[in-house]
């Protein structure tokens, strides 16, 4: 998670002030002032009270026998000294401290096979080690917010900087450990301040939201996945709703996009930056071996970690930032959170944007800070202003503009299924009659797992992939959901990646990565469970590519491309694996607003 976590490092350690300096006044402000729905900047702030704290948690994850502690960093208004009670924005992170030089895993490895010897680990370590980080904690949204009568609480995750407990990459005691700041906001557990000495927070209302960026933005989808009372909204950003699907997929052993081989042992150690470590080794050797990179089948291990299973419990309201293009935190990350949160009528809205790992307020700063003023003004001072009753969606279109909607994916979508027809080595049609029928239509390819999705796309021809596209488009095609891949496959070896892909071809012949996603056949009927694949037998195989929502521009051809192995993503095995289908029973499923109707008038 090195490009998620490094950018919330340096999003969370440099301060950028975000209001100009308060206007001189006859006598400072007694309470927040609210124009237009929103919480104006009245508070000065460099007047301001920054207490620190260690939060008691009811676990004992460095099993020392004593209660893990979580270091706290309150940032208030001077005038909550004065009598004013204040609601609190809360980021909890475990990247405060910086974060260890962690060696990742080798992923030039053969791939597992039941009743065989499993490929071996690899050496690993950290070459460099940081502790705790002394300096005040910043962040560049604590000005705009304490400025507007919010305080900022800044947690430390366990096992990092100064607070106690173990790191375990998103496991049950991460989710208590920061759960516990809101208990203690709302006067349920106790704290102590650096001389030991009680410390209570009566200076708040105990309403607290809980916002972040990657792993920060992890942890409140955690925390609000136990149905914490003071926990009124999250906004999650970039934001992982089951580490399984951050780290695995659908039995793969896969990793985050641009950082080959990290794992859940990996980020554990990274940000292990307590002063006294060994006491967690124990723990941290446990993450290793239950992660099991080997058959990377669904487990107990991973299901503590699917903070989905308790969406029942959320309270909270939900805004939900998601990049398009974020290939670290997967779109299916906030989409099966948003699904499930809709399913269980929990208040929500999302934004999209066509970034990346990114934070909105780098992206669309002035609509993205009045959108979230008016979302804390509401649930923290509440205010009626409105803001749950607009559109819920929100999503930056290629060319950079944006567009309000009633919900997502977008009204009017519906699935509508494509197919291939022969000639994939170079490249098939892909067409919305189904392929030719009669006797089996069977192509092949051979793993490489040496060359990219976008090489093998790129070539006209080429034993390593099978490619089908379109016609170019008669009109704008708007795919908005999630797309599935059904196959009719056979393999020639005992195990093999699948992976499918999305493109946009245009006129110029320049091609796109939509979206794409990948499936380990030995898994075929359940995450959790690994079964042989016998060489030569045939298999119906369905899988998820990564949910979009993207605009094929008129002209411009759809392309399916069906390889082995991701080099950028999967397990990179030696070449040679060779892997069949049988076009008959193989078709892709799009998530297309306008359905078949508009389909067929596109193609």
């Amino acid at each position: 998670m090195r490009s998620a976590r490094l950018a919330a490092v340096l999003v969370g350690l440099l301060p950028m002030a975000l209001v100009a300096p308060v206007a001189a006044q006859a006598a400072p402000p007694t309470g927040p002032v609210f124009e237009n729905g929103q919480a104006q900047p009245v508070f000065d702030p460099a007047d301001i009270v920054r207490d620190n704290v260690w939060v008691t948690a009811p676990v004992d994850s460095d099993r020392d026998g004593k209660n893990d502690e979580v270091h706290v960093e309150v940032v208030r208004p001077k005038a909550t000294q004065n009598g004013l009670k204040v609601p609190v924005i809360y980021q909890a992170s475990p990247y405060y401290a910086g974060g260890n030089d962690v060696a990742n895993h080798n992923v030039d490895v053969e791939l597992y096979v039941p009743g065989q010897a499993a490929p071996a680990a690899g050496p690993r370590g950290r070459t460099s080690d940081v502790g705790p980080y002394a300096a005040p904690i910043t962040w560049r949204y604590e000005s705009y917010f304490t400025s507007r009568g919010f305080a900022v609480v800044y947690g430390e995750s366990l096992g990092s900087g100064q607070s106690t407990g173990c790191p375990t990459t998103g496991g049950e005691n991460e989710t208590i450990g920061a759960r516990s700041v809101v208990d203690w906001l709302n006067d349920r557990t106790s704290a102590r301040d650096a001389a030991g000495t009680a410390a209570k927070a009566d200076w708040t209302t105990g309403k607290t939201a809980m916002m972040g960026v990657s792993y920060n933005g992890t942890l409140p989808n955690a925390v609000a996945s136990t149905g914490v009372e003071g926990l009124e909204t999250i906004i999650p950003i970039a934001a992982i709703s089951s580490w399984y699907d951050y780290y695995r997929e659908d039995g793969a052993v896969v990793a985050p996009g641009g950082y080959q081989g990290e794992d859940a042992d990996v980020l554990a150690e990274y940000v292990h930056t307590r002063a006294d470590r060994e006491v967690c080794r124990p723990v941290l050797d446990e993450v290793a071996a239950e992660q099991d990179r080997v058959t990377g089948d669904y487990s107990q291990f991973w299901d503590e970690r699917n903070y989905l299973n308790d969406v029942g419990k959320v309270r909270a309201s939900v805004l939900a930032v998601h990049g398009l293009n974020d290939w670290n935190v997967t779109t299916s990350q906030v989409s099966k959170w948003y699904e499930a949160l809709k399913a269980h009528g929990v208040e929500h809205k999302i934004w999209w944007h066509q970034s990346g790992h990114a934070d909105p307020y780098s992206l669309r700063k002035d609509e993205w800070l009045a959108t979230l003023n008016k979302w804390v003004s509401h649930y923290l001072y509440d205010l009626d202003n409105g803001i749950e009753r607009e559109p819920k969606s929100t999503v930056q279109r290629e060319n950079g503009s944006w567009s309000d909607e009633a919900e997502w994916p977008a009204p009017g979508t519906s699935d509508a299924t494509i197919h291939p027809w022969p000639g994939g080595s170079a490249r098939g049609k892909l067409d919305v009659r189904h392929s030719l029928p009669g006797r089996s239509q069977v192509e092949r390819l051979a793993d490489d797992a040496t060359k990219t999705v976008e090489q093998l796309a790129d070539l006209p021809s080429s034993g390593n992939r099978l490619a089908y596209s379109t016609t170019g488009a008669r009109q704008p095609v708007r795919l908005s959901g999630t797309a599935e891949v059904n196959l009719s496959v056979s393999f020639d070896r005992p195990a093999a990646n699948v992976t499918g892909v999305l493109l946009d071809r245009a006129p110029d012949g320049k091609s796109k990565v939509i979206t794409r996603g990948w499936t380990d056949p030995q898994n075929r009927t359940d995450p959790a469970t690994t079964q042989p694949i016998e060489p030569g037998k045939s298999y119906q195989l369905s899988f998820e590519l990564q949910p979009d929502d993207y605009v094929l521009a008129t002209g411009h051809k759809l392309e399916f491309v069906l390889l082995s192995s991701d080099h950028d993503f999967t397990l990179r095995p030696k070449p040679g694996a060779g892997v069949a289908i049988d076009l008959t029973k193989t078709s892709i499923t799009l998530p297309v607003q306008g359905g078949k109707q508009a389909l067929r008038a596109a193609f």
